[in-house]
């Protein structure tokens, strides 16, 4: 048996007896954060033109580019399909976009382990980027008419918005290992 360990006056989360992280709370906060951001669009406002950014999809980057292996790479089918039923789309689009957006990420981090920020968020813009213009084009598709350059503020507000959401997964990161039993 392991003696616990003696905080230190540095400690910013001393270990204590029988207090260890949550494993729900460690598991469930990366899923919960990206189906309540997939859902927050709705709820803000109504808009004539689509200006919000795909906020969801912004999220699972941000946890993907953050901590590589914490969600498996089929994530994106049950978190797609969530955002397909809330946001609107043809069912489908989001599944196959999320998807691909995860396998390409796994592809990225197999490639370049050692990446810096300023790579991940060139990654993030590209992915959006990507994921905006064919989700555009599956809804035209499938009876929208939408012309492309209707979605050009969308997608700035994407990619120059990835580094707030970058933080915020970071915020939701260290809340999620705290050493306090909380959940569980």
């Amino acid at each position: 048996m392991k003696a616990p360990r003696i905080a230190r006056s540095g400690d910013r989360y001393p270990q204590q007896i029988d207090r260890a992280p949550s494993t729900l709370l460690a598991g469930a906060v990366p899923w919960l954060s990206v189906m309540l951001a997939s859902a927050a669009p709705g709820w803000a406002f109504i808009a004539s033109a689509p200006i919000v950014p795909p906020l969801g999809l912004m999220v699972l980057l941000g946890w993907r580019l953050l901590r590589p292996g914490l969600l498996p790479l089929w994530a994106g089918l049950p978190l797609g399909l969530f955002d397909d039923l809330y946001s609107g789309q043809p069912l489908g689009s989001a599944i196959l976009l999320w998807s691909l957006a995860m396998i390409v990420l796994e592809i990225v981090e197999t490639r370049f382990p050692w990446r810096n920020f300023l790579q991940d968020w060139m990654a993030a813009a590209g992915l959006l980027s990507a994921a905006i213009f064919f989700g555009t084009v599956f809804a035209n598709l499938t009876g929208g008419s939408t012309r492309l350059s209707v979605m050009n503020p969308q997608l700035l507000i994407a990619v120059l918005g990835y580094p707030v959401i970058g933080r915020l997964v970071a915020v939701l990161d260290r809340f999620r290992l705290l050493n306090v039993r909380v959940l569980g």
